[in-house]
């Protein structure tokens, strides 16, 4: 059953908003039923005395003149101009419980003391009744004459200005040239300026240096990214079915078309058109079916023993309740099982809209789909690859894999008979990190021994900063402790290769005694599922040995190498090991006389002849060079696949011949109303009729009723919600209720002004962006004032600018920026940057979440793989919504995981470090001049501004204590096992964890948080 709307507008009760009306009648010119009276029938009265026919007490309806002021046998609820004789306020004064309104029952409040004044004297002025202004035509209104002239920047300061002047204060200074910067940047891309940026904006001094930067801004194709998230809240976007199953699905090529479409700077009308009709437009283009998968955002419930109709019928209701709160916003799904309590939408009207989307042919599964690939939509760096060349990369890695298959047999037989040998040398171990909490010691011999106390589930971390110049192969040897007299086999389900903390990819893993059922490939073939158990029989001399291969030759120089170990399950990993690097197996050389002494040697043994030492050696170097062909074939095969392989993007599609719409009863589908019969698509009558082009209205009628230009309500909502991202809260501040149990709008003409002025301009997005930002009332500091702590403590009348929390993703993308790993490469398939382990602990199935490689993990927050079952901790944490259903506004919570998040996430430390890198990197000399310049320039990496002399200061003797601290108390600061990547020559340990502390000091402050 349809839950009730999120915002009930208690706050009303009364004279609208406590600063939308004054508190008491007689201060009022005049009694406006919309914003003075509604709000208290509302509240008091509605929900049994409303537009519910079947619901309604007492035969009484008061939310229309007619039904307030009918006979009622003698008297009447309301008598214009007579309040004495007005039954209304007789019984909301009486004192006796039974004829009291409301009734105690209700549980509702009983009406306050300057409501009743209110009441009283609107009756006595003749009760006057004024439709919903929601649902009014928009007002044309000029913008209203001002005194302070000199402040306004465009017509719309004018409407902010005329209040504050009525109100008897003033509009707050312009913010400092950095704030604004940072502000505008944020808002507009979602990324913060560059120091240079900021210092190349306050340089310039010509009056329009603002407004160049505005024009920079929208068009930077960042926009579309900052203004598609918000736009993917409300469409409900995910990577995933959702449900118990929750398995992932391909839908990016939709949010890349938003993007584009925002970015290109699409009128809105076409924009809405395409996204819920395009399908049903003559010859649609690739791009307008791609726009209808919108409403394919609905969840898919992939369990067995589900009905297929029960959760058809579910995805339908969502795609009702969808489209009402996006471009009407009402909560239409009010009317699912009753008509409406307090809104003019009746039960029928709701199933009427549902009769435009009854008839699609997905049936609570994938239904029609569309191939997309990458390139098409963003034209991504990575564009350009097409079918045709995955095709032939394909190719190409089954030819190589078909030359070396039979060879490679052989030649693993060779090894295991140990005919080959290899060039070891151990890697001397720097530091171990284990995830229970172990130590380790370095023997004499290179070995590692592991303390006791480790645990089944468990990841172990070696890092080198001294590796082998060259690592051609991997050997790990492990010895482990005996128990009770028997040598227990390791039990490993990943090792992973790792150079500055990027993954190495390896490409063959062999031992000299393989176990089928867990073989040694079970090691590098990225599924922790599997694993590595050898047989007992396979150790020699109480030693367990696997050969790792690269892909490549790893050259080391100046990069620190790292190898993690990871088990699931079995006995703790015991004893000791040691890991070594073969160094000197060369290249392929450029001419064939290898492979064809490689190949003799291979007839030879076919034979049964036995091998020379240089055939032998020459076999041994092919294949290793040979598994890198493959390797490489593979590695590019897997490049392409993520910019070529076409998506599988659910798209909408109609059936050809309509289901039938029957009205459920109580909004139940196994109970269709029968005796009804079948409804006919159409819209609610408080608004202007539908102009069908036949008699069977389709998607596409409705899509072009909602951005008539005669529907107040689209535009209405619209603008609302883009002053809501500016400002913090819109105009009318239940965005999601327009309906009479919503708030009042705060500036009622100055929305309606907005609206006209949106349509005027083509329904342009960026233009309704532009005025706004250009505006004097958006460029206001957003300092708090003391003078309006009574006149208007919530800053509704705009005195000064708000301060707003950054969305999740922007939070994540500022970290990226200012340390300077940002990939700012637009559009594609989801990543996968780190998270913690233990995500998927508490959902039906454990999903794979293998970390993207390279600079993937660095891409923006907007692009991060989301299930909705348990989405990235980020989201989570800062406040995203899980996308089940369609979100308006995300709500915004203040709790300490985030500033745990900030300070100990794993991939908000390697930020850190990353900073700390790139502070020693733009400032690499030392002293007490260089400390100062190395601190101005991390708050204007963080902040946009230069520091105040005390929190250079302080900053100073926070380094200084860090750096000179022999104690290891600030060990706690560092994360070893994350601590791999960054290092700069010269500069010791301790010197960078004391600027890596003091990033993550900047990063968990509320300014870097905020949008001030």
């Amino acid at each position: 059953m349809p839950t009730q709307p999120p915002f009930r507008a208690t706050i009303l009760s009364g004279a609208a908003l406590l600063f939308c009306a004054p508190a008491h009648a007689g201060s009022l010119e005049k009694i406006r039923f919309n914003e003075h009276i509604r709000p208290i029938l509302s509240n008091a009265c509605f929900q049994c005395h409303g537009p519910d026919d079947k619901k309604r007490a007492a035969d009484l309806r008061l939310d229309t003149p007619e039904g307030a002021t009918r006979d009622l046998g003698g008297y009447s609820a309301i008598v214009p101009g007579k309040p004495e004789q007005s039954t209304l306020l007789e019984r909301i004064l009486s004192h006796d419980k039974d004829e009291v309104m409301p009734p105690p029952k209700s549980k509702k409040p009983p009406v306050a003391s300057h409501e009743i004044s209110l009441l009283r004297r609107w009756i006595a002025e003749g009760a006057e009744y004024t439709g919903h202004w929601a649902f009014q035509p928009l007002s044309n209104d000029a913008p209203p004459e001002v005194k302070q002239t000199a402040w306004v920047r465009n017509d719309l300061d004018r409407f902010v200005l005329h209040k504050l002047e009525a109100l008897g204060t003033h509009p707050a200074e312009e913010a400092s040239k950095s704030v604004l910067l940072r502000r505008v940047c944020l808002d507009l891309t979602g990324i913060p300026p560059t120091p240079e940026e900021t210092a190349a904006f306050l340089a310039d001094t010509s009056p329009d240096a603002y407004e160049k930067t505005v024009e920079r801004l929208l068009a930077s194709p960042h926009y579309g990214e900052r203004w598609g998230r918000h736009w993917l809240d409300q469409a409900r976007y995910a990577d995933s079915h959702g449900y118990s199953v929750d398995a992932q699905r391909d839908m990016w090529p939709y949010r890349d078309w938003v993007i584009r479409a925002l970015n290109e700077d699409m009128p809105f009308d076409r924009f809405t058109i395409e996204q819920l009709a395009g399908d049903l437009l003559p010859n649609p283009s690739k791009s307008q079916l791609i726009a209808t998968a919108f409403h394919r955002n609905t969840m898919i419930n992939q369990e067995g023993g589900t009905n297929a109709e029960q959760f058809r019928n579910e995805s339908v209701v969502d795609r009702v309740n969808t489209t009402g709160a996006v471009w009407m916003g009402l909560t239409v799904g009010c009317a699912q099982c009753h008509t409406h309590k307090y809104d003019p939408l009746t039960h029928q009207e709701f199933f009427k809209l549902f009769a435009f989307f009854n008839s699609s042919t997905d049936v609570n599964s994938v239904g029609e789909t569309l191939d997309v690939v990458p390139g098409e939509i963003l034209g991504s760096p990575k564009a350009g690859v097409t079918p045709t060349q995955y095709q032939s990369a394909t190719s190409k890695l089954a030819k190589v894999k078909r030359e070396a298959s039979s060879r490679q047999k052989r030649w693993i037989e060779q090894l295991q008979n140990g005919a080959v040998g290899g060039d070891w040398q151990p890697i001397q171990t720097e530091s171990l990190v284990a995830s229970s909490g172990r130590d380790f010691a370095v023997e004499e011999d290179g070995y590692v021994r592991l303390s006791a106390g480790g645990k089944s589930k468990e990841t172990i971390t070696i890092r080198s900063s001294n590796p082998p110049e060259m690592i051609d192969a991997l050997r790990l040897r492990i010895v482990p402790e005996p128990a009770k007299g028997k040598l227990v086999p390791p039990n490993l389900n990943e090792l992973e290769l790792l150079a500055d903390e990027i993954p190495v990819p390896l490409v063959l893993a062999i031992t000299p005694k393989d176990s089928p059922k867990n073989a040694a490939k079970s090691l590098i073939d990225g599924n922790i599922s599997t694993a590595w158990i050898p047989e007992a029989t396979a150790a020699k001399d109480g030693a367990f040995e696997i050969w790792l291969l690269p892909a490549e030759p790893l050259k080391t120089s100046g990069r620190a190498v790292s190898l993690r170990l990871r088990q699931e399950s079995g006995a703790p990993l015991s004893g000791k090991f040691q890991i070594a690097a073969a160094t000197k197996a060369p290249l392929l050389p450029a001419n064939t006389s290898l492979a064809d002494a490689a190949t003799k040697a291979l007839l030879n043994l076919s034979k049964g002849e036995k091998l020379s030492p240089e055939q032998t050696a020459n076999l041994a170097k092919t294949f290793a060079n040979l598994d890198r062909i493959q390797a490489a074939a593979e590695w590019e095969l897997e490049r392409l696949r993520r910019s070529a392989t076409p998506a599988n993007l659910m798209i909408m599609k109609d059936l050809a011949e309509p289901r039938p719409t029957l009205l459920h009863l109580r909004g139940d589908y196994l109970n269709p109303d029968v005796q009804l019969g079948p409804l006919t698509p159409d819209t609610p009558k408080v608004l202007p009729p539908l102009e069908a082009k036949s008699p069977a209205p389709t998607r596409l009628d409705l899509a072009r009723w909602l951005v008539r230009a005669d529907n107040p309500l689209t535009p209405r909502v619209t603008v609302n919600r883009v002053w809501m991202h500016y400002f913090g809260t819109g105009i009318v501040e239940t965005e999601n209720d327009f309906g009479t149990q919503g708030s009042a709008p705060s500036h009622a003409e100055l929305l309606d002004w907005l609206s006209g002025e949106f349509i005027k301009n083509g329904w342009s997005y960026k233009n309704l962006h532009r005025c706004i930002v250009t505006s004097a009332t958006y460029r206001q500091s957003s300092h708090n004032r003391p003078d309006l702590a009574e006149k208007d403590p919530r800053n509704l009348w705009l005195a000064r600018q708000n301060r707003v929390r950054l969305d999740a993703e922007i939070v994540r993308d500022s970290a990226l920026k200012a340390s300077g790993l940002l990939n700012a490469e637009l559009g594609g398939p989801p990543v996968f940057p780190p998270q913690p382990e233990g995500v998927y602990s508490f959902t039906q199935n454990a999903k794979a979440w293998t970390v993207s490689r390279g600079t993937d993990k660095y891409r923006r927050a907007l692009y991060t793989m989301f299930y909705r079952s348990a989405q990235h901790p980020l989201t989570s944490t800062f406040d995203a919504p899980n996308f089940s259903t369609t979100c308006t506004r995300r709500l915004r919570s203040n709790t300490p995981l985030q500033a745990l998040m900030l300070a100990n996430d794993e991939a908000f430390y390697e930020m850190a470090q990353a900073s700390a890198q790139r502070l020693w990197r733009d400032v690499p000399v030392s002293g007490p001049a260089s400390t100062r310049a190395r601190i101005t320039r991390a708050f204007e990496l963080f902040l946009s501004r230069a520091p105040a002399p005390e929190e250079v200061e302080k900053s100073t003797q926070f380094i200084d204590h860090i750096q000179n601290d022999s104690s290891g108390a600030t060990e706690a600061l560092s994360k070893p096992e994350v601590a791999t990547a960054f290092k700069v020559e010269g500069v010791s340990s301790q010197e960078l964890n004391a600027w890596t502390a003091l990033a993550r000091g900047l990063m968990n402050t509320d300014e870097f948080i905020t949008r001030e």
